[in-house]
């Protein structure tokens, strides 16, 4: 089955005094892969200013925009539309050797290929106290251990709003359990990798009508290396593996890597942003 999807992404920004100069880099744009396939692409500006776009570090899209001219206010709207063909996360076949498994991700070649993705960030550190939070069980396959500690995540932290910023650490989300999705995908990075599995954290769109936890803005989920399966898609904040109504923008090593905005605006004095996301589907005739 087919479905199209239409994502409309909106931020306005205001500032008290004048910008002199500004830059912008919007990680926004869905990736383009296996299940997901563009129609359009359409991002506009209320400066009308030129776009700009570009590949970032990790192969990624991005679009830039730099006004040359003053201003104390700016919009920004994104409107893509895209074909998704439906995904079953459980379309593998299962691991067979849970000890060989086991084994490959000791090698020391798998851990210098994934190693950008077992590294330790400022966002996934967790304290030598919290470190043994959840051990993988060798009896257990990887896929059924990732399993195991999505659950425990969605369970262990509780969805709330306002509490945290993109730099909250974890020892602070960890101490008072309350966090929004990248909060919940940070600690699922960080834990899969103590137990030496590979995973990175994975920006993008959810289409929320089935009831799923997320808020007005982009989700997070992780994606997780198993050994002889590939990459896989868990999602913390809803413990569930990502699927159809999951629209994968970009991933890294963690938030920073993938920020769907980054700038500099050189100005003085208070400023208001605000950003929106609209998401939704319609079965392809």
């Amino acid at each position: 089955m087919l479905l199209e999807y239409s994502i409309i992404y909106k931020a306005q920004n205001h500032y008290e005094n004048w910008v002199d100069d500004a830059h912008w880099q919007f990680l926004i744009i869905p990736e383009q892969n296996n299940s997901q396939e563009f129609v359009s692409i359409d991002f506009t500006n209320s400066l009308n200013v030129p776009n700009e776009f570009s590949v970032n570090a990790y192969g990624f899209k991005t679009i830039r925009v730099n006004p040359k001219m003053k201003f104390k206010d700016i919009a920004f709207e994104a409107d893509f539309k895209l074909i998704k063909r439906e995904v079953n996360p459980f379309d593998f076949r299962p691991e067979e050797d849970i000890e060989g498994s086991f084994k490959k991700i000791e090698e020391l070649n798998f851990r210098v290929d994934f190693e950008p993705f077992l590294r330790t960030t400022p966002l996934t550190f967790l304290p030598q106290n919290d470190k043994g939070l959840f051990v993988f069980d060798h009896t257990q396959s990887i896929f059924e251990n990732l399993q195991n500690l999505n659950n425990w995540t969605f369970k262990h932290l509780y969805f709330k709003t306002g509490v945290t910023s993109v730099d909250t650490k974890l020892h602070e989300i960890l101490e008072n359990k309350h966090g929004v999705c990248q909060d919940f995908t940070h600690l699922f990075c960080a834990l899969a990798r103590a137990n030496n599995v590979p995973a990175r954290y994975v920006s993008g769109y959810l289409h929320q009508g089935n009831g799923y936890f997320g808020d007005s803005q982009m989700h997070a989920w992780a994606e997780a290396y198993i050994p002889n399966i590939g990459w896989m898609g868990f999602d913390p904040t809803n413990n569930l593996l990502a699927n159809t109504n999951h629209i994968k923008v970009a991933h890294g090593k963690d938030y920073e890597d993938c920020s769907p905005l980054k700038g500099v605006v050189h100005t003085h004095g208070e400023h208001e942003t605000s950003h929106t996301v609209q998401v939704s589907s319609q079965q392809q005739q």
